[in-house]
This record gives structure tokens, C-alpha cells and sequence, in this order.
């Protein structure tokens, strides 16, 4: 039987060479809690080893990072009481974003904002879901109960489901927030389809897009330079709703073939530190890092 570890999460082996401006945001992580008093959820599709707030706390101060904004991740249903532990750990610097579903109440809405969660997530990807009708009926719900509370609605998909969700998000009265470069492959280049359908939702201002987790994107380790195009347009697209995050403590969400969902899955080692260096690269401007690691997540997320 597989045995949950912690201290398995990657911290920084890279210092961060330049300058951070006061209030930088990590715009994307998530806390793995021990499961004897954060149970996981039974339907997931993996089962990750386990990071704690202290170890998210050595992350940020290893990289000059003040603000985080915790993510509920698929492994724990909609179940949001983990994220909850890790944002109180962090207090007035931690925002959340919730999973829900058809059982949750307007009363524990009303609870999970007063604690400081500003978005609700729809993870598509993890679950591997592409029907772009499911993608239409889930994101009407979501905004639905979004919208009577000023929040956004936050969604890991493809380029091409985006493309079908396109209308929903143009008329959306809340803010819509891609994940991991809208699920873009850097592989596939900006003229891959879907991605400027992104692009357009970017230039409307209708979405925000989180430059995060660029190991999702790419296979070129350590630096994933083949990402730079990408991130690249989506700034050039709008600045003003570009994020950035780590996406740690980077789970791998793919059981391997043989294996069953509940068995443990190593997190990938990711040094962030060098991830984090690679935002001059994408956006050479001061001015406009400031807007990525500060305005805009103050301006999304209520800090």
C-alpha cells in the first residue's frame, strides 16, 4: 500500500535575479493535507504526496513572494476546507478560490467569502472532460453563482473548448480566468487552434489568463523556453489580464498506466525559482511585471 510522505515538495534550488515589487502574487497553488483530517475526495483521478502551508511559506520566502492565492484541487471534491486551512495560515495575505457543486449552499458561499475566497474553479482537464456542451451547462452554473457575489470563475480546459465557450465569456458579467496559458501547448505554437480565440477574450478584457505552471505546457525542462511565445502574446494581448503563479506544489494528475487513482503519485520537482526568472524573459518591462505580480491579482482577487 502507498504511504502519503510530506516534505516531498520542490523548493526553490534557483535565486530569483531580479527585482519583485512589494505585494508580489503567486496566483496558483494548492495545499495536500493530511488526509486524516482533510479526507480525499473518493472520485479523484490521482492521489498526490502531501505540502503543507509551512512549506508553501518556505516557497514564498525563498522567492520574495508576500501574497498567495490558495486553489481547491480536484483530489478533494468540492471539499474546500483544506485550501481554507492553508489560507489561514497565511491570513490577510491568502485569497481562495472554491470548488462547489449542486449541494452547496448560498449559506456556505456566504461562508467561504467572509473567509476570503473570490472565485469558483470548473477542472475540466483533470478530469479529461472535452465536450464542449458539459463546458457550456457548467460555466452557465458557475457564473450563475459567481456573479450575485462579485466573484470570477476560474477554468483548467483546452484552447479548444475556450473557442466554444467564447460567446458565454464576451457576455459574462463576471471576470472568466483560464489556467496554465488557457491549456496552450507550446509545441503547437500561437497559431494553434483556439488560442486566439483567447487572445480575443484577453484584448475584450472579458478574461484573465494565468501565465502558471509551464511544465503543463512544455517538456523543456528546466526552462521551458518554448513557452516564451506563448506567454509572450498573451501579454502583448493585455497586460492588464495577464497573472502569474507556480502552480505549486505541481501534482502530477495522470495516474500512471497499471496503477489506480488511490495509489500515490510523486509531485513533479519543479524549481520555481528558475520558473520565476523566466518572467523577465516574458515581459523585459518592470512596468509591466508590476502589473502581473501586483495590480492585477490585487484587482481580482480583493487583497
Amino acid at each position: 500500500m502507498s504511504v502519503l510522505r510530506f516534505a516531498e515538495a520542490s523548493q526553490p534550488a534557483t535565486s530569483v535575479n531580479f527585482d519583485l515589487p512589494a505585494g508580489a502574487c503567486d496566483c496558483h497553488t494548492h495545499i495536500h493535507g493530511d488526509p486524516g483530517r482533510f479526507p480525499f475526495f473518493a472520485g479523484r483521478v490521482y492521489t498526490p504526496e502531501l505540502a503543507s502551508p509551512q512549506e508553501m511559506a518556505a516557497l514564498h520566502k525563498a522567492l520574495h513572494i508576500q501574497r498567495v492565492v490558495i486553489v481547491t484541487p480536484s483530489i478533494y471534491g468540492p471539499d474546500n476546507a483544506a485550501t481554507l486551512f492553508g489560507m489561514q495560515a497565511r491570513g490577510g495575505d491568502a485569497r481562495g478560490v472554491a470548488v462547489i457543486d449542486e449541494t452547496t449552499s448560498e449559506q456556505e458561499l456566504t461562508s467561504l467569502n467572509a473567509a476570503g475566497f473570490r472565485g469558483l474553479r470548473l477542472n475540466l482537464a483533470t478530469g479529461g472532460n472535452n465536450d464542449p456542451a458539459v463546458a457550456r451547462q457548467r460555466l452557465q452554473t458557475a457564473l450563475t453563482r459567481a456573479t450575485s457575489r462579485g466573484w470570477h470563475v476560474q477554468m483548467y480546459t483546452s484552447p479548444a473548448i475556450i473557442a466554444a465557450l467564447k460567446d458565454i465569456v464576451m457576455s459574462s458579467p463576471v471576470p472568466v480566468v483560464f489556467d496554465h496559458f488557457g491549456g496552450a501547448l507550446a509545441a503547437q505554437g500561437i497559431d494553434q487552434p483556439g488560442f486566439g480565440d483567447l487572445l480575443s477574450l484577453l484584448r475584450a478584457g472579458k478574461a484573465y489568463v494565468k501565465i502558471s505552471g509551464g511544465y503543463r505546457a512544455s517538456t523543456l525542462a528546466p526552462d521551458y523556453a518554448d513557452v516564451t511565445p506563448l506567454a509572450r502574446a498573451l501579454i502583448d494581448a493585455n497586460a492588464d489580464r495577464i497573472v502569474w503563479g507556480t502552480d505549486w506544489p505541481h501534482p502530477d494528475s495522470v495516474t500512471p498506466p497499471g496503477r489506480r487513482p488511490t495509489d500515490v503519485t510523486p509531485l513533479h520537482q519543479i524549481d520555481d525559482g528558475r520558473l520565476l526568472n523566466q518572467l523577465p524573459v516574458w515581459a523585459p518591462d518592470a512596468a509591466v511585471r508590476k502589473k502581473i505580480l501586483v495590480d492585477n491579482p490585487a484587482r481580482l482577487y480583493g487583497f
